[in-house]
């Protein structure tokens, strides 16, 4: 949901997040493939982030400065993303090489984001509900 990962205060430090994650991971290795699922866990290191959207650490700041999200932080400070972060991220560039500035490119995305989620909502809503067993077993015939 928007709400939830766009614009979102930084929460406990990552290294305390992360030491108790690796900590369960090491205990359950399900939980592994769990994170390798999770496109929220702040997995990419800025460097890392970078490469792999071919843009600047500049960039990633520029982004983060426009308040696109904000990126979870190691105990040293070291900036974290996550896949969804960097997705938005990547879709900001796509806007930006067309022309557009970077702040009014994160606005797209945002907005963006926002319609999707709101389709989507609005699909779940729309869906005529089937009856389950229970409501035809209710059912007089």
């Amino acid at each position: 949901m928007v709400g939830s990962r766009l614009l979102q205060e930084p929460g406990p430090s990552l290294s305390r997040y992360f030491y108790d994650e690796m900590a369960q991971l090491t205990q359950d290795s399900s939980a592994m493939a769990d994170k390798f699922d999770d496109e929220d866990y702040p997995a990419y290191t800025m460097g890392r982030a970078a490469e792999m959207l071919n843009v600047s650490q500049a960039f990633l700041r520029s982004v983060e400065q426009a308040r696109l999200f904000v990126a979870l932080r190691s105990e040293g400070g070291h900036r974290r993303y996550s896949r969804y972060q960097l997705r938005l991220a990547g879709r900001v560039r796509e806007i930006a090489d067309q022309g557009t500035p970077v702040e009014a490119a994160c606005r797209i995305v945002i907005l963006e984001d926002q319609l999707r989620d709101a389709l989507a909502l609005n699909e779940r809503y729309e869906r005529p509900s089937r009856p389950t067993a229970a409501d035809q077993a209710d059912r007089p015939t």
